[in-house]
């Protein structure tokens, strides 16, 4: 008899019941899971490259003291990036900083295909592709900062971390129509943004 398929979800449920259970270890195990994306995360709203680390340890802490009010309906990590999204607001808030996009945005190290770095030029690489996709790269960084702060979360969200509408409408704590919103409003101005030096290379569209 084989036995059930899991999902992610079933399992970070099970983890969170251990941990309610007293299993300190079952928690470590979800901090491990989630901590690298709640930095990348938090990475992309605050300036401060040192504030990212603190800002994500006190993400886990408050999840750990509210854990007993997760109840499963949701994703767990969608659940977590709420509260890493109240965090960051809070410290920067109490900072009195800005939040922007970490200039760490095009520099990822995973494979999300819906990055916007999909839509750079690809050719052959000569010193001006090079140099074309550097110039674009910057002008989308700077698009990204200019975004209001809920416009630039959905769609850090929906392109970087590859959420659903669904998701994102939970983290955000809004309507779902109020995310497709935001998300394409805040495309509509990157590409504005990019179009005209994309419109500088034969043969290549947003």
């Amino acid at each position: 008899m084989t036995e059930p398929l899991t999902t992610p979800n079933d399992t970070d449920l099970l983890l969170v019941e251990r941990t309610l259970a007293g299993d300190q270890r079952a928690y470590g195990l979800l901090v491990l899971k989630y901590q690298r994306r709640i930095q990348r995360l938090v990475g992309r709203m605050v300036r401060d490259v040192d504030l990212v680390e603190d800002i994500a340890q006190e993400t886990f802490i408050r999840a750990y003291r509210a854990l007993h009010q997760f109840r499963g309906d949701a994703q767990f990590y969608t659940w977590l990036y709420r509260i890493a999204v109240n965090t960051a607001k809070k410290s920067l808030m109490e900072l009195k900083r800005d939040p922007t996009v970490s200039e760490s945005f095009l520099a990822r190290d995973d494979e999300d295909e819906t990055s916007w770095q999909k839509n750079e030029p690809t050719s052959e690489e000569t010193p001006e592709t090079v140099f074309a996709a550097k110039e674009i790269a910057a002008v989308v960084n700077a698009a990204m900062e200019a975004l209001p702060e809920d416009l630039r979360l959905a769609v850090t969200l929906r392109e970087i971390e590859g959420l659903s509408y669904d998701e994102i409408a939970l983290a955000m704590d809004c309507p779902i129509g109020t995310v497709r919103s935001r998300i394409f409003r805040a495309r509509e101005a990157i590409s504005a943004k990019v179009k005209p030096l994309l419109d500088k290379q034969t043969g290549k569209r947003w």
